[in-house]
């Protein structure tokens, strides 16, 4: 049995405490929420890469998911083709991405890092586009390079490869979803 003291030691993710204390509490007083329920809130992360140089180079599929499992601490799945394209020499079954959906700490520890590491390592950056929203307060951006991310060393590339991540919230318009995210530190453009 674990005395006072252990107890008191449980990790808690730095984003999700900031969410808590910070981010609810000016949400519903902006938003006048009757109930802590209708306080948007990150449902899931997707990372999500596509390959289509997997269809003829294997080691491209080997390597992409070495690099995704490191960033974001989970192996991704492979995507395969649906059905054939012969405009894109790609047949039924072929690997063609990879996806991982991350949730609970992973995901806000994953969010930690790709709001406070990785995007301020972009050269010239000035800020995500504000306009990115599906309609829904969910939020997709892309990256051109996988070496924002500390985790991956200059030296093992062997290709600058993009990948697309997409935040899903529970809000119900794009500006409640933008303010969540704003609150979170997404920096946007002003």
């Amino acid at each position: 049995m674990a005395t006072k003291s252990e107890e008191s030691l449980v990790y808690t993710v730095r984003l999700k405490t900031i969410y808590r204390d910070s981010v609810m509490p000016r949400m519903t007083e902006k938003f006048k929420y009757t109930n802590t329920h209708q306080v948007p809130k990150l449902t899931k992360v997707v990372v999500n890469r596509g390959l289509g140089e997997a269809a003829s180079n294997a080691k491209a599929l080997d390597v992409s998911t070495k690099e995704i499992s490191v960033i974001t601490g989970q192996r991704p799945v492979i995507t395969r083709a649906k059905k054939a394209i012969a405009g894109f020499k790609i047949r039924a079954g072929v690997p063609v991405g990879l996806v991982v959906t991350l949730r609970g700490d992973k995901m806000y520890e994953f969010l930690d890092r790709l709001l406070n590491v990785a995007l301020p390592r972009i050269r010239d950056f000035r800020g995500v586009n504000p306009k990115a929203f599906d309609g829904r307060g969910n939020y997709t951006l892309g990256l051109r390079e996988q070496l924002l991310f500390p985790e991956i060393q200059y030296d093992e590339v062997d290709k600058m490869r993009g990948m697309d991540i997409s935040i899903c919230t529970t809000a119900a318009t794009d500006e409640e979803g933008r303010e969540l995210l704003a609150l979170l530190g997404m920096p946007f453009k002003k």
